[in-house]
């Protein structure tokens, strides 16, 4: 019997790291330059030109609410930005657009409240570990500039944040793979940690909630039970069974969800097999995937047991140029879901993806989320004021990232590159803060182009 050759020890890959910062500084990472002939405008506009056109007017409506918004939109633009900017090599698997609202709260399988990481439409292996935290670090600074915090704050802000991240990986780096692979960020451990007592106020309040209505679904659409059999009820913009065109995706996204059990495990084909599909519509999500095709799917049982999939199109990842070496897998599906795998503590149980066929659409799968869990952040965001709150939060979603990245990646290595000091957390900041002024100028230049087609419409 063959044995494997004995692996470096977290030592030596700690101290291998180390020696990377004669090439790649940690100061280096307050870089910013721009790519020669930078057009924000152009690759949004690419991207347009790829989905559904009668909904890209709603995509740019969404992104024009607010400088964040747009940055949330934006990840394509940022990560042409991050190409050129210092690598040290040591890879995970990427988020892809991570940012402040791309976490939340979820219920496991076990019935216990997470932390963790949300959307994973742009999620990629082989990809340095700086490209999820400066996307994350930016948007935590634009995040304070659209709630009035000034530089100086927003930069300790995202410092603090950044802190976190080193902090929490090196301590990973002192776990066995095992054991990393076992975390878990329990609410109930992490408002322990919070000092700002209105943090935890807000918290607490939505969890006092949530818990009290677990089984209330605040994003499942409401139903129309008039019929012999229930069907999504039409809600303006947002779901809806629609048009001609409308109608024929969603005979795409039923003959996808016909296909899809293929890929569940086989206890989970068998729960899936006891209902019956008998309603899709389009749902409008989020603001970076709209004009991507999105449906929901209701399944009812005879004695009207009911719950709702969610069928999303996987496009190819605006990171993919990132990354190493060219995936290994070209079935966008199955990236997002063997990402979502790799990334979170506890995977939705009906997660799977769509076999590949004839089609031109890649799609997804997962349980339609519980969105009174997972929009806490934007309970946090309400009660702003001095940044206090925000910063705690930050301090959350980058300790939540050091454990999907330990997962995927090699904490002993990264930490032993990030050190113990805070050269790495005050050239991320350093970056976050310049590239507010570059988002706010993308920004300006989308609500120009918007208010000059507007004009040439109305003459």
């Amino acid at each position: 019997m063959r044995v494997s050759e004995p692996l470096p020890s977290r030592a030596d890959r700690h101290q291998a790291a180390k020696r990377l910062r004669g090439a790649w500084p940690r100061e280096a990472h307050a870089e910013l330059d721009l790519p020669r002939g930078r057009d924000a405008l152009a690759i949004l506009f690419a991207q347009d030109s790829t989905r559904i056109a009668s909904l890209v007017p709603e995509r740019h409506r969404r992104m024009l609410a607010s400088q964040f918004a747009f940055f949330r939109g934006g990840a394509a633009i940022m990560a042409a930005d991050l190409k050129p900017l210092p690598k040290p090599g040591l890879t995970v698997q990427a988020s892809g657009d991570c940012h402040l609202m791309n976490f939340g709260a979820f219920v496991s399988p076990e019935g216990r409240i997470l932390f963790d990481l949300n959307d994973f439409d742009e999620t990629c292996a082989g990809v340095d570990f700086t490209v999820d935290v400066k996307r994350l670090a930016a948007s935590i600074a634009v995040a304070a500039d659209d709630f009035g915090i000034g530089p100086r704050r927003s930069h300790a802000i995202v410092r603090r944040a950044v802190k976190s991240y080193r902090e929490f990986m090196r301590e990973l780096a002192k776990l066995s793979p095992l054991q990393i692979w076992q975390q878990r960020i329990l609410f109930d451990d992490e408002l322990d940690r919070i000092e700002d007592r209105r943090l935890r106020r807000v918290i607490r309040r939505g969890l006092i909630k949530a818990e009290a209505t677990m089984s209330a679904d605040d994003d499942v659409p409401h139903l129309d039970l008039s019929g012999p059999v229930a069907r999504f009820e039409d809600r303006d913009k947002k779901i809806f069974h629609g048009d001609e065109e409308t109608r024929g995706l969603l005979r795409e996204a039923v003959e996808a969800l016909a296909a899809y059990p293929r890929t569940l495990q086989p206890d989970r084909r068998r729960l899936i097999e006891r209902y019956a599909l008998v309603d899709t519509a389009i749902k409008i999500v989020g603001v970076g995937s709209v004009g991507t095709l999105c449906a929901i799917g209701l399944y009812c049982t005879a004695d009207n047991d009911r719950f709702v999939l969610q069928i999303k199109e996987a496009k190819p990842s605006v990171i993919a140029d990132l990354a190493e070496a060219p995936p290994a897998i070209d079935d966008d599906g199955r990236r997002v879901v063997d990402g979502q795998r790799a990334l979170q503590a506890a995977t939705d149980v009906f997660l799977g993806w769509i076999p590949k066929t004839k089609s031109k659409w890649r799609f997804y799968v997962r349980q339609l989320k519980n969105q009174r869990l997972a929009s806490l952040g934007d309970l946090i965001a309400e009660e702003i004021e001095d940044g206090a709150v925000l910063s705690a939060y930050a301090e959350l979603c980058a300790r939540t990232l050091a454990r999907a990245h330990a997962r995927s990646g090699d904490p002993a290595a990264i930490g032993g590159y990030l050190g113990s000091g805070a050269a790495f957390d005050a050239a991320v900041a350093d970056f976050a803060n310049a590239y507010v002024d570059i988002n706010r100028k993308d920004y300006a230049a989308l609500a120009a182009f918007a208010a000059a087609s507007n004009a040439g419409r109305e003459g």
